[in-house]
């Protein structure tokens, strides 16, 4: 393994699991072989990666989260203390559906909030932000903050984490950094100025 990663002496990470440079995977930690995480991760206290599990680069997994398989995560994600995935629609204890996992796909940027849980086959959008307590059973588009039980868009999102507020219009700035954002659809806005 690589010396700039580091792993807590309770952690078990198995051998066949790829860990990318300057990643530290903290206490009570499993990674399980197959797992591929990037570079410059954090795996908080208690954190269960599975072996068909994709994180990409610079994502921060708070604690007691479980990423199970056919969870791909990409670069800059971060996933809130004890959020959870899931892989499968109807489980049952007496019944194998491991040939039944939905991928769940949460794309570069995103944030999920504390106690939040994404249901199977959802694909949360670039910059999406999931609040706390949320229940995400469908797509969320790129930009979104959703909240409450079933999950609904409650706002808008800049790639800096702050809300955006359109007003009356169809433009929106971070004002944190000055990008412009354009509403496209009732549903749906786009990053003006990169």
């Amino acid at each position: 393994m690589n010396d700039s990663i580091y792993v807590h002496p309770t952690a078990i990470v198995d051998e066949g699991a790829v860990i990318g440079a300057g990643t530290k995977i903290w206490h009570f930690c499993h990674v399980m072989k197959g797992a591929v995480i990037g570079e410059r991760c954090s795996l908080g206290q208690n954190v269960f990666v599975a072996g068909r599990a994709r994180l990409g680069n610079n994502v921060k997994v708070q604690n007691n989260v479980s990423i199970y398989d056919c969870v791909e995560i990409e670069d800059d994600v971060f996933c809130g203390p004890s959020m959870v995935f899931t892989n499968v629609m109807n489980p049952r204890s007496a019944v194998s559906r491991k040939e039944e996992y939905m991928t769940t796909r949460v794309r570069r940027g995103a944030t999920i909030g504390a106690n939040a849980t994404i249901i199977c086959g959802s694909t949360l959008g670039e910059y999406a932000f999931v609040g706390a307590g949320a229940v995400v059973k469908g797509d969320i588009p790129p930009y979104a903050m959703v909240v409450g039980v079933p999950a609904r868009i409650a706002g808008w999102m800049s790639q800096h984490g702050e809300r955006l507020n359109f007003g009356t219009g169809d433009e929106a700035v971070c004002p944190a950094t000055g990008q412009r954002y354009r509403r496209v659809a009732k549903d749906r806005i786009e990053l003006v100025e990169p």
